[in-house]
């Protein structure tokens, strides 16, 4: 099996506006779900890899993720000068992950079932993939409110779903990062990134083996918190 990343990106530096009152004065990756924080259940997951680096970026109210964070073997992406988006943000902490593929997370999601780092790191092939997504049923997706962003090929090859339904990202990946280089923006979404990927060829999806809710709204916390309770 190919060696799987040694390095995960937690993003962790969005403004979180569609969670309204509650990210006035706290970041969202520290608003709570099931007693514990957003962030917390991400880096939860992490422990089921081997890594050598983790990484999270920050921008909202950046000093409390740092002060949250303190003491443990984390390394921060300062964006607090200006918020890069997914694909920005990552390409800015090269430095930090090094030069090969990385697992990347974002913190506004919480799973069930298989750890989907795992999951991932035990179908990534770099021979064939510049980028791996982990994936559910549009429907499946807890929280989610979209039909779907792909469709997938036997093969596991992804292709954007252009208004049909299909799979939703969860917010779990493998991909390269050195083409990141390049995109001439400074302030991109990871999107650009992944249809590059799929006009090559190499965009990959992987149906997670369990549950996952999207914590993007108030009302998406109760409804993680039934995901987890049904375990």
């Amino acid at each position: 099996m190919p060696q799987s990343p040694r390095a995960l990106m937690i993003f962790a530096a969005g403004f979180g506006t569609r969670m309204g009152a509650l990210t006035a004065h706290c970041p969202k990756p520290l608003i709570p779900v099931a007693g514990r924080p957003l962030l917390d259940h991400a880096l939860a997951q992490a422990a089921g890899v081997p890594l050598d680096r983790v990484v999270v970026n920050v921008h909202y109210l950046a000093d409390q993720i740092r002060a949250h964070l303190a003491g443990q073997a984390v390394a921060i992406a300062d964006e607090t000068d200006c918020i890069l988006e997914t694909g920005g943000g990552l390409r800015a902490a090269r430095p930090l992950l090094g030069d090969g593929p990385v697992f990347v997370m974002n913190s506004d999601s919480v799973w069930t079932g298989e750890n989907p780092l795992a999951q991932l790191a035990a179908a990534w092939d770099p021979d064939r993939m510049d980028v791996l997504l982990l994936l559910l049923p549009a429907g499946e997706f807890t929280g989610h409110r979209g039909i779907g962003d792909f469709v997938m090929d036997d093969a596991g090859r992804i292709a954007r779903a252009a208004g049909r339904p299909g799979l939703a990202y969860i917010g779990a990946q493998i991909t390269r990062t050195d083409l990141l280089q390049e995109i001439p923006e400074q302030v991109f979404s990871l999107n650009l990134w992944w249809d590059r990927a799929i006009a090559a060829g190499r965009a990959y999806g992987l149906v997670h083996r369990g549950g996952c809710a999207d914590v993007g709204r108030p009302e998406s916390i109760a409804l993680a918190e039934a995901l987890l309770a049904d375990v």
